[in-house]
């Protein structure tokens, strides 16, 4: 240490972890459970020459800090860490290696794959129980020191009965749009054009989700292949955003607020996809970038009989220890950075079966959620579960605790077999209420459902209704990865057709499943491009392509565009019923004290399901009564009420229409008619009127009363 740091080096505090800029020098604080010191790094503005060594002073409460005068934003730095070698005892404490701080909230530079990043060397008879000498800093990122944010910020907090979820990812949204400026494309700054968000405004969509754009590591194998990690679901920067994704790299976390306050202006709501149940270090093997080599036998979860191994409930190598205090304040300080200080209104949790996983198995009241469900910041947020791991047990849809809303794959499954004739009407009634069967109970309300055909992780709606196999050749290996249950059909031919028949079933099947989506209660999840059927060529695992395979093409085709503007409609009706998008589960008991019973399930002959009908039928009717109770106040609303008909039949079916409290019923959507729009409304019905139902198809229809004199 020099003598100008060393004369007036303090002890500082243990809050505020991470480096911390006061004015005058910057705060260092580190947590160890382990750890037998810690060093910090500086560097030249290049990255390349370090230029001073400091030990911390202090240790308190398992923190390692002290305050360093002079050091302003922008300088470079990392830690070295002291500590035992002994891998069988969970320690891998390496000060060779430089380590990225947890709570950087900017990175400098790229990882360049190379033995030295590795806490053993490569080769080794020994493989991992061996150490290696070798300085790693010149093959690592380094960290950033920032100046706080000026103020806090608040979520837009749009009610979750209102709010539409546009799954995206922002390099390859834009990286193809005419209308975005070349220099901004597949950047934080043009997914912030007002082009792009014009259309998603107009569209409908009131919340955008990204993939990861925290910082994230290219797995070196998929580089040796040519590859990379296109998803990013491989983080290593928890605070920090990824700079591959900015316009400037040399100021990415004022690209990123700037992006959110963009989509804020437009009343649009910024949801992060989250990587907290593992590190991009990966198992024994793997490299020593940060938490392995500051406290690996806090941070990860290691094998009860033998700590040299991980316990690998992702999939990845590792498994985030989230049974821990130290790795639980580092998660929720992670989240609390992310909403208070750039802005977003949400997190959706990959894997997030982990986040409540204790010892003994996963458990609602996991000291992770108790810890989110009490936080003052966290508690006003979306946050949304991926509720699935493959540890044992790790399926757990509809079993997150009340507040969360949770990824509904089960709703993805029937509707896709619905459609493709594979399941009936007894499937599918539970998935367009919400799946009260999964998530009524607790207090928990119809939104926590999240609804989705499609998602990043296989096929696109279009290929859904175009491949019967997934076609995954690009990605390297063999098409053996990603999954074989597509519940996909393709009408007839393999892939792209010119047979006009074949593509008419594709677009209205399309249009059958957005309507199927948009119509059920729950919250609704669109995936970028499925609104003009967009291609990835039958790949249902492309994350590692960086590449036409999953950029979005806005070169969008004549049938594109219309199944562009039947989605508006579909999502305008949604805004303009209210019992489209109920948060309180409807029942179909009656209510006697209102009179009214809230839905009822309708065969083609016009009566009410019977049981035998039910796991025949691939036609039948849900009525929606617009008097049902909106609220826990016995009190009759004040909506319209609602006949969708769904039919998967491949063949016409003739319909008879209900009877119920009012006059007629006026045609709203037919997706046989996809482009009639407002003259669908001139067309009215009598009740106990027969309808021809065309096959495969959706129809909503509106009761109306005439007005007096008529």
């Amino acid at each position: 240490m020099s003598d100008s740091f060393a004369k007036r080096l303090k002890e500082g505090s243990p809050a505020g972890r991470g480096a911390v800029y006061d004015g005058t020098g910057v705060n260092f604080a580190v947590f160890s459970a382990n750890a037998e010191a810690v060093e910090i790094c500086l560097f030249d503005q290049n990255g390349e020459r370090e230029t001073d060594r400091i030990r911390l002073p202090e240790y308190t409460d398992q923190v390692f800090h002290g305050w360093v005068p002079d050091l302003r934003p922008g300088q470079l730095y990392g830690y070295r860490v002291h500590g035992p070698y002994t891998p069988d005892e969970g320690h891998r404490f390496n000060p060779n290696k430089l380590l990225l701080d947890p709570y950087a909230r900017e990175h400098f530079g790229e990882i360049e794959w190379n033995p030295a990043l590795f806490g053993y060397q490569l080769g080794h008879a020994d493989k991992d129980l061996s150490f290696d000498e070798r300085d790693s800093a010149p093959f690592m990122p380094k960290c950033v020191i920032t100046d706080p944010a000026a103020q806090h910020l608040q979520p837009l907090g749009t009610p979750w009965s209102e709010t539409v979820v546009y799954e995206t990812h922002v390099r390859g949204y834009t990286l193809n749009h005419p209308r975005v400026p070349r220099r901004l494309r597949g950047t934080y700054a043009g997914l912030a054009n007002r082009h792009v968000i014009e259309h998603l405004k107009s569209l409908g969509v009131t919340t955008i989700e990204l993939l990861p754009i925290q910082s994230f590591v290219a797995d070196e194998y998929l580089v040796d292949k040519g590859l990379t990690n296109y998803w990013g679901y491989n983080t290593i920067g928890f605070f920090a955003p990824d700079t591959r994704y900015a316009a400037d790299q040399d100021d990415a976390l004022s690209e990123v607020r700037r992006m959110v306050s963009a989509y804020h202006e437009a009343g649009i709501e910024v949801i992060m996809d989250v990587v907290y149940n593992h590190t991009a270090e990966g198992n024994e093997l793997g490299p020593t970038l940060s938490f392995k080599g500051l406290d690996n036998a806090t941070y990860y979860r290691l094998m009860p009989d033998n700590k040299r191994f991980y316990i690998n409930d992702t999939g990845t190598g590792n498994t985030f220890n989230l049974t821990k205090t130290g790795p639980i304040q580092f998660v929720v300080d992670s989240l609390r950075y992310w909403a208070n200080e750039i802005g977003v209104d949400g997190f959706r949790f990959d894997l997030g079966t982990i986040l409540a996983r204790e010892l003994d198995g996963f458990d609602s009241e996991s000291g992770f959620l108790r810890v989110c469900q009490q936080d003052p910041t966290l508690t006003h947020l979306k946050m949304i579960a991926e509720p699935w791991d493959i540890g044992p047990g790790g399926y757990q849809v509809g079993h997150f605790p009340p507040g969360w809303a949770e990824w509904n794959d089960k709703y993805r499954d029937t509707t896709r077999d619905f459609w493709r004739g594979e399941a009936k009407a007894d499937a599918l009634a539970p998935r367009l209420l919400g799946s009260p069967d999964m998530f009524n109970h607790s207090g928990r309300q119809a939104w926590a459902s999240v609804n989705f055909l499609t998602a990043h992780d296989g096929f696109t709606l279009w290929d859904t209704v175009s491949y019967n196999e997934k076609h995954n050749e690009a990605n390297g290996e063999d098409n053996k990865d990603g999954t074989s249950d597509n519940r996909s059909c393709n009408y007839g031919v393999e892939g792209p057709t010119d047979d006009e028949e074949i593509n008419a079933v594709r677009w209205r099947q399309c249009r059958n499943m957005l309507s199927t989506l948009i119509f059920s209660q729950g919250t609704p999840m669109i995936l970028a491009g499925d609104e003009f059927g967009r291609t990835q060529g039958g790949n249902n695992n492309a994350y590692c392509q960086n590449n036409d395979i999953s950029w979005v093409n806005w070169s969008i085709s004549e049938e594109g565009a219309r199944l562009s503007k039947f989605t508006t409609r579909l999502l305008a009706l949604r805004r303009r019923f209210p019992i489209l998008r109920r948060a309180r589960f409807l029942t179909e008991a009656f209510n006697p004290e209102l009179d009214v019973k809230e839905l009822s399930w309708i065969s083609a002959s016009g009566g009410v399901m019977q049981q035998d009908e039910w796991s025949l039928a691939q036609c039948f009717g849900l009525m929606l009564d617009g008097r049902a109770q909106p609220s826990g106040i016995m009190r009759r609303g004040a909506d319209a009420t609602l006949l969708l008909i769904f039919n998967s039949w491949h063949d016409v079916v003739e319909f008879t229409l209900p009877k119920a409290e009012g006059e007629e019923w006026k045609l709203l959507l037919d997706t046989n008619r996809p482009d009639d729009g407002a003259a669908l409304e001139e067309e009215q019905f009598a009740q106990e009127q027969v309808y021809t139902v065309t096959g495969r198809s959706v129809l909503l229809f509106e009761l109306i009363t005439k007005p007096a004199g008529n």
